[in-house]
């Protein structure tokens, strides 16, 4: 089977499209595997749509099904795009509603579901915690040291509420975010629903205005904002090769 492998700012994916919809949790497992597969955090499906440019299918490394991945949204827009599946600007279908994106080159900007917030009053070691939807579930902290993340206390929380959890230090002008994400089951480079998570928290607390740069641990620089319907994710996606793997 001929697949793509694609880095959106830390975050990778092996890429495919089909006309067949089906259960797909080994094959996720097998794909992306860092030793024996292509590897990659997680397995994007495209496949055809009625309404919609196209639906996807979205698994985590172990298998499991996620509702939504805002940087798996850049990437397969930027997929679609250069495939001839969907014009520049698109809309598709998740298990979380439809995600609107444009594609401008190698730079993809993807506009989220509307985000929710489920409870500001957790508090969890001393800390204070706001459990956020931007597509998936989020836990999030600030902090003043973004360079201590308990990967411990993370792996705890994320069981406890069922979510990510992400650290955040905000400064006004920019936002640092670290994120323990679930189905990865460790610390990834960037996560772009965690990014937005900590982004809405901030601007619900008028901590920052409505548009921000965003710095995951990649250190690559995204663009977040919202405008009337929802939050707004731009940055750099980044095709790393097209191969065949035997299946």
């Amino acid at each position: 089977m001929r697949v793509a492998k694609y880095s959106a700012n830390g975050n990778d994916f092996v890429v495919f499209h089909t006309f067949i919809k089906k259960e797909r949790s080994e094959l996720a497992k097998q794909l992306c595997h860092r030793q024996n597969g292509v590897g990659a955090d997680g397995l994007i499906v495209l496949l055809p749509h009625a309404e919609y440019d196209f639906e996807w299918e979205f698994y985590n490394s172990d298998g499991s099904v996620a509702e939504m991945c805002g940087n798996g949204s850049r990437a397969c827009a930027h997929y679609a795009f250069s495939n001839a599946l969907a014009p520049s600007k698109m809309r598709f279908l998740t298990l979380a509603g439809v995600i609107h994106a444009e594609v401008e080159e190698s730079m993809v900007l993807s506009e989220l579901t509307p985000p929710k917030i489920l409870d500001k009053t957790i508090v969890e070691n001393g800390k204070s915690w706001w459990k956020l939807d931007t597509g998936v579930p989020h836990l999030v902290h600030f902090t003043e040291n973004i360079d201590l993340f308990d990967i411990e206390e993370a792996r705890e929380l994320r069981y406890k509420y069922n979510a990510n959890v992400n650290i955040a230090f905000v400064d006004g002008k920019n936002l640092r975010v670290r994120t323990y994400e679930r189905g990865v089951e460790d610390e990834t480079l960037a996560c772009g629903t965690g990014m937005a998570a900590c982004f809405y928290r901030a601007y619900e607390e008028s901590l920052v205005g409505n548009a921000i740069e965003v710095y995951p641990r990649s250190g690559d620089t995204l663009y977040l904002g919202v405008n009337e319907r929802t939050i707004t994710f731009r940055g750099e996606v980044k095709k790393v090769f097209v191969t065949e793997i035997e299946y």
